[in-house]
């Protein structure tokens, strides 16, 4: 009786550009020979192909900055829907907003784009052994954030350094946009800390964060 080769592994890679698609494709597939790999560029393609055809998925290469969105929204529904895929994010953001953000959501690695192919095949095929890939660079940065002892802050409602940041911009009159632009993040990451500082605050609008960041000597 012939015997049946199984199938190959499968994966979704979710990136946007042309160029680095294919950089990456030859990568995951020096990486993993054989392996079958499909390719999206956009947040809503990537839900429609995992809507079709998301059985039997292994790894997904994750972009965080997508034209129409985040992909952390995937590595969350993965997470919630097919907690066995491996959801790899591999981007250009080495910042601690991203990368926290990325593993909370329940990324199992986290790598940057902007290493040699040679050491980004080599942090791949870590998972084969059960380990998580990091570039060096986000190891160490996730080592000294465990390890730095934590800081008090002088402000009574208790503002980080970036949602300080972020609401000094917003009281110069910056749009989410524009202030996502100057500290170098995604929309969706500054709204997020648009919706803490309302929290923290205990405001609901723009003209009250505004008049609580003229009265912190922020604007």
């Amino acid at each position: 009786m012939m015997e049946h080769a199984p199938a190959p592994r499968r994966c979704l890679l979710i990136e946007d550009q042309p160029t680095t698609r294919d950089w990456m494709l030859g990568v995951l597939a020096r990486a993993f020979p054989g392996i079958d790999i499909a390719t999206v560029g956009s947040l809503k393609a990537a839900n429609a192909w995992l809507d079709q055809h998301g059985r039997g998925l292994w790894l997904a290469i994750v972009d965080l900055g997508l034209p129409d969105g985040t992909g952390i929204d995937i590595v969350r529904r993965l997470q919630a829907e097919q907690p066995d895929v491996l959801p790899i994010v591999a981007t250009i953001y080495d910042d601690d907003a991203h990368l926290f953000d990325a593993i909370a959501a329940g990324a199992r690695g986290y790598v940057l784009k902007d290493e040699e192919a040679g050491l980004l095949v080599s942090y791949l095929q870590r998972i084969e052994r059960g380990e998580p890939p990091l570039s060096p660079s986000i190891a160490l940065r996730m080592l000294s954030h465990f390890r730095a002892p934590p800081k008090k802050s002088d402000d009574e409602a208790g503002l980080s350094p970036r949602e300080t940041e972020v609401l000094t911009l917003l009281a110069r009159g910056l749009t989410v946009a524009e202030a996502a632009r100057r500290i170098g993040l995604q929309p969706q990451t500054v709204a997020s800390y648009v919706k803490v500082i309302y929290q923290k605050l205990c405001v609901s609008s723009r003209a009250e964060a505004t008049r609580e960041a003229i009265r912190r000597g922020l604007a």
